[in-house]
Parts: structure tokens; C-alpha cells; sequence
């Protein structure tokens, strides 16, 4: 569905020339789910803008849904739908009215364009709300209307620019509750821009790291938390005896941090299989005779990931 190779962009800065992106290579099959993050302009937006036509590659190429982006702009835009993170109804415009102009934009019918703005009001739960203005409609809503904008012309790929911004987590869920099923309505390829990691790693298939314009990384959520990051063991022990927690753990746990826990000690170590090490753990130090009173395993997160990729947090560089 999409394949790119050695795009590139360049912008000239008053006297300097900035290299946004340098030569991305990338493949995104027929009916996957592609998540792509990265910090603040490390270069995402500005490959998306490129893959949906919007920005001419300064090199390299890229097709997307059969068509070359440089050359056959018109016919890329027409197999794909948008969703961008503004809404994209007018807010003095009646729902329906927005659905049949933007059917009328991809020159349907006016029949086709009528049973399609019905369909997708009625699988949105939007139905009632045809007369209403944009601006009279809840945020959730809202959403729900700039998916049913992205989908009249039945794209067979979907760009997602960080879809559920500024949605509070009930709304988040319903919204991609709708983005799923019509995935699998209409077999859609989606790809997915997101601050929300735990959207990237419950939803992705794969999730592609851009940082200073280059793919850092690219593959399955699992696969990235297993080669980038370590789970983590958090334990309380009835002693305040360090140095025989420390020879009672086994000898291929990563280095243990001890810190004063009431009259016993935390223990805290980082390894690649938390929840298979955590019993190992907790025997070991009792054959030792150190009694353990509480234990936890946190499995590794793709914010973790991304810390240990680019050094910065993407939940930070949201909040910023």
C-alpha cells in the first residue's frame, strides 16, 4: 500500500539548509495498522505530508495505494481518507451538509453521496444529529464526524493524525471502538500518529520510530519492548541486610538497586523477563532465608522504549 525509498526533504533556512528527513525507507503493507512516532520535529509530520502528497519529496520516491505521490497527486488523494488532530467540519455547517459536500468534493453521486453520509452517520452513532451544527456537537462527537469526513469516499488507506487529542479516555476508547470496526468494515490500511503510547501499542501491528529524520526503529510493539527495554522487579524484604539480598539473588539478574524500606530493604532490578523472573526471585531469597513481604513486575512500556531510543519521553514532549 505504501512504499518509500531514500525520501528525503530538505528546507532552506535563510542561509542554512535544514535535512528534515533523510532518506526514509519504508513499506506498509495492504491492511496493516502502522503507528509511526517521534519527538517534535524529528520529521514525522513532514513524511506523512509527503506520503498524502501534500509536500514534494526534495528526492527519493514513494507510491502510495498504486500511485506515485510526485507524479499522480490527484489519483493518491482520491484513494485515501485524512483525519487530521483539528476538527474538520465547519462549525456554522449543518452534519449532513458536511458529509454531502464532501462527497461532492470526491465527485460521487448525489445518490451515492447520500446513502454513504447515511450509512456512516447511522455506524457512528450519529444518527438524530443531521440537522444539528458542527459547533452545537460534544468533542467525542465531533471525532466521530471527522471519521465519517475521512471515510465517504470508502479510502482503502487511512492516515490518522493524532485522532483522539484532547478527548478524555471514555471518548478515546468509543472513538477507536468506531475506527476498528470500520477498519474491518472496509479492510483499510491505516497509519497512525499518536502522543498516547498505550493507542500504539494496543492498536499497531508495527510502530516505526522517526528521530532527526531517520527510522530508528520498525517493528511489532512486543518486538521493540524485548530489544530496547527491561522489565522491571520491585520487591520488599524483611531484612536490612544488603549484602545477603545481593548473594541471594540469582547471578544472571542485571544489578540490584537496595534502598531503606521501614525496618527492611526495596529492591529494585531491571530484566528482560519480568514475569518469569519474579518467582525465581522471590525463591531464591527464600532458600536464603530472606522473607519477601510484597512483590511486583512492571513490564516494559513503549515509552520506555522511546526514552532508551531518543533519550527523551513522548509522554514529555506532549505535555510540552
Amino acid at each position: 500500500m505504501i512504499r518509500a525509498r531514500g525520501l528525503t526533504k530538505t528546507f532552506s533556512r535563510r542561509k542554512e539548509t535544514v535535512e528534515a528527513v533523510k532518506g526514509i525507507d519504508v513499506d506498509v503493507a495492504e491492511g496493516e495498522l502502522v503507528a509511526f512516532l517521534g519527538p517534535n520535529g524529528a520529521g514525522k509530520s513532514t513524511t506523512l505530508r509527503m506520503l498524502t502528497s501534500l509536500l514534494e519529496p526534495t528526492a527519493g520516491e514513494a507510491t502510495v495505494a498504486g500511485y506515485d505521490v510526485v507524479a499522480h497527486p490527484a489519483q493518491v488523494r482520491a484513494r485515501l481518507g485524512f483525519i487530521g488532530q483539528g476538527n474538520g467540519g465547519g462549525f456554522s455547517y449543518k452534519v449532513v451538509d458536511e458529509l454531502h459536500n464532501q462527497g461532492r468534493f470526491y465527485g460521487l453521486a448525489p445518490e451515492v453521496y447520500k446513502e454513504r453520509a447515511a450509512d456512516l452517520m447511522a455506524a457512528l452513532e450519529l444518527g438524530g444529529l443531521e440537522k444539528r451544527s458542527v459547533q452545537s456537537l460534544s468533542g467525542g462527537q465531533r471525532r466521530r464526524l471527522d471519521v465519517a469526513l475521512g471515510l465517504m469516499n470508502h479510502p482503502p488507506l487511512l492516515f490518522l493524525d493524532e485522532p483522539t487529542t484532547g478527548l478524555d479516555p471514555h471518548s478515546r476508547a468509543n472513538l477507536w471502538g468506531h475506527i476498528t470496526a470500520m477498519r474491518e468494515r472496509y479492510g483499510m490500511t491505516v497509519v497512525l500518529t499518536t502522543h498516547y503510547l498505550d493507542e500504539a501499542d494496543s492498536m499497531a501491528e508495527r510502530v516505526v520510530v522517526i528521530d532527526h529524520g531517520e527510522i530508528i526503529a520498525d517493528a511489532a510493539p512486543g518486538v521493540l519492548k524485548r530489544r530496547h527495554a527491561d522489565d522491571s522487579l520491585t520487591l520488599v524484604v524483611a531484612t536490612d541486610d544488603g549484602a545477603a539480598v545481593r548473594a541471594a539473588l540469582p547471578d544472571d539478574l542485571g544489578d540490584a538497586e537496595l534502598t531503606a524500606h521501614g525496618t527492611g530493604l526495596q529492591v529494585r532490578v531491571r530484566t528482560a523477563q519480568g514475569a518469569e523472573e519474579l518467582p525465581v526471585v522471590i525463591e531464591a531469597l527464600r532458600v536464603a532465608g530472606i522473607t519477601t513481604t510484597s512483590a511486583s513486575a512492571r513490564q516494559a512500556s513503549l515509552d520506555d522504549v522511546f526514552l532508551n531510543l531518543t533519550g527523551r519521553s513522548l509522554r514529555e514532549e506532549a505535555a510540552a
